[in-house]
């Protein structure tokens, strides 16, 4: 059964945000108080946060699928809606996180490092937002936004100072376990260790963290073997360790030529050949293994290696080690350039940028793409003319309608707005500039305009008594 998962793909759901209400505040004698629809809630985002109590991606090889809450949709009475709640989920540290094409969006080191996997979409306006000067009762709302949908690859690379490498049953995880306080599950078969194990040292005044990568055989970097799943997690080590048994009963193998498999698998695989490069030779307490170490040895230390005899289990040879690879570490650490301070980059958009653009397809269709025209088509409620009408004086106050003048087009010509998969189609008609003149005065009631006469006012005043009256009359039949 699996125990460990360190590679998953994430399918992330943002929340959709809340629908804007379209109401008018009524009460008795006032029958039109002018807009008070509310605005809809923000979609909830589904961010990703490092916490250190997860050590593996397990959750999300079991349940990939994951939806932030939706925003509530606006009321009367200038209800705004409820925003919808934030979907957390937790990854171990040194977490990467990739698009479907490989590219790296983060890289979550650190306990408390976030990053947000999908946006979660607006809450629509109300039409009391939408009221102005010259709208003074809208008729309509705006949409609330669909929330990110995107699919993530999360793989998990061991934030380690050391790494260990070698054949199955080299004595990696024995080494492990006297050198800190992991407990590792040891046994004497090949691929004994099917997760890294890691654990915490301290040598002196510097204190590291040490991991073993099992499985590492001849094509592991191909595939072979358990090898590739856990290559990635000596990316991030500062020194690695090959750690050769010396008393193999396997009469194909010498550790010499186990160090060559190994070597050639870290090189195929990539971007390890600056890491300073330790050699441990296990199991000197078997008299066969220490006479083999000191046959190879030499030329060991001939190749550059600085070597170690230790024997895990008799426990000799380990503080040497623990102080050799904490000076190699401190060194390390010490090259690292000091962590600069947050910066914050300001583009600022050039002073020709209209915000979108507009392209004419082979099929003779006009596209219109940008942030600006797309979002606003989203927001937009087609079933009603009034909402379709603001959308039109939206455009041409953004210069779509100028664009695709200039872009050649004529009335009749289909104009696309968004992404082909999610556009909306229509034929463009230049009379469109004037969305206003086409549906009238758009949310304006005569009833909010001037004054009305002395006479009127009496008049109106009049009715409103009578109407009282009658409504205490049938109440009060006695």
């Amino acid at each position: 059964m699996t125990t460990f998962v360190d590679r998953v793909e994430l399918h992330a759901a943002a929340g959709n945000g809340g629908h804007g209400c379209a109401s008018v505040h009524r009460e008795k004698f006032k029958p039109l108080g002018g807009p008070d629809g509310g605005n809809g809630g923000r979609g909830g985002d589904v961010i990703l946060v490092v916490d250190q109590s997860v050590t593996t991606l397990l959750d999300y090889h079991h349940s990939p699928h994951r939806k932030a809450t939706n925003g509530q949709p606006g009321a009367g009475d200038n209800r705004s809606g409820k925003d919808g709640q934030d979907l957390v989920l937790p990854v171990p540290d040194g977490t990467v996180v990739l698009d479907k094409q490989g590219n790296v969006l983060a890289d979550l080191v650190g306990q408390g490092t976030t990053f947000v996997a999908g946006q979660g979409g607006r809450g629509g306006l109300g039409n009391a937002a939408l009221a102005s000067a010259r709208r003074k009762a809208p008729g309509f709302a705006l949409l609330g936004e669909p929330g990110e949908a995107r699919d993530v690859v999360m793989e998990l690379k061991t934030v380690a100072d050391v790494a260990l490498v070698g054949y199955p049953s080299a004595g990696k995880s024995s080494l492990i376990s006297v050198l800190s306080a992991a407990k590792p599950k040891i046994a004497d078969y090949p691929f004994t260790t099917l997760v890294p194990n890691l654990g915490v040292v301290t040598a002196g005044s510097t204190v590291y963290t040490i991991a073993d990568v099992p499985g590492l055989i001849p094509g592991a970097s191909q595939g072979k073997g358990l090898g590739l799943e856990f290559l990635r997690h000596v990316e991030r080590c500062s020194v690695l360790v090959h750690v050769l048994d010396t008393a193999t009963l396997e009469s194909d193998r010498d550790p010499v030529s186990d160090l060559d498999v190994i070597e050639a698998e870290l090189s195929q695989y990539g971007g390890l050949d600056d890491r300073p490069r330790l050699v441990v030779l296990n199991k000197i307490d078997i008299p066969d293994g220490q006479d083999l170490a000191d046959m190879i040895r030499p030329e060991l230390e001939e190749r550059g290696y600085q070597v170690f005899e230790i024997s895990a289990i008799a426990r000799t040879g380990l503080k040497e080690l623990s102080f050799a690879l904490a000076g190699i570490i401190a060194q390390a650490r010490a090259a690292k350039p000091a962590e600069e301070a947050t910066r914050i980059v300001i583009r600022p958009k050039a002073v020709d940028d209209t915000g979108f653009t507009v392209t004419q397809e082979e099929d003779g269709i006009f596209r219109v793409r940008g942030e600006k025209p797309e979002r606003w088509v989203r927001q937009t409620d087609f079933n009603n003319d009034e909402a379709v009408g603001y959308l039109a004086d939206r455009l041409n106050r953004l210069g779509v309608e100028d664009a695709l003048m200039k872009a050649g087009a004529r009335g009749g010509d289909g104009v696309a707005i968004g992404p082909e998969e999610n556009a909306v189609v229509f034929d463009w008609e230049p009379t469109m500039m004037a969305g206003a003149e086409m549906l009238g005065r758009r949310g304006e009631d005569h009833r909010l305009e001037a004054p009305r006469p002395a006479a009127q006012r009496r008049r109106d005043r009049e009715a409103e008594r009578d109407e009282s009256q009658r409504e205490y009359d049938e109440f009060n039949p006695f």
